[in-house]
């Protein structure tokens, strides 16, 4: 399992043989949290608030890792 902190939140998720699988999605107070995952190899958690966004990506693809992205506005 690796565990991902972001400023929106902290997702944690298990890399696999056959893709990348959530297993918690836990928003800091004030960020909502939304999943998507179109394929099995590519999931994205997004926390967001009235002024900030953190959108946390992991990916089998082409090796298992984790990406943060953080947006202000």
């Amino acid at each position: 399992m690796y565990t991902v902190p972001s400023e929106g939140g902290k997702v944690t998720v298990r890399f696999g043989g056959s893709g990348v699988c959530l297993i918690s999605a836990v928003p800091n107070q004030g960020y909502t949290v939304g999943t998507s995952q179109s394929d099995p190899r590519t999931l994205t958690v997004t926390f967001s608030a009235s002024r900030h966004r953190s959108e946390v990506t992991a990916t089998t693809e082409p090796r298992s890792q984790a990406s943060v992205r953080e947006v202000s506005f």
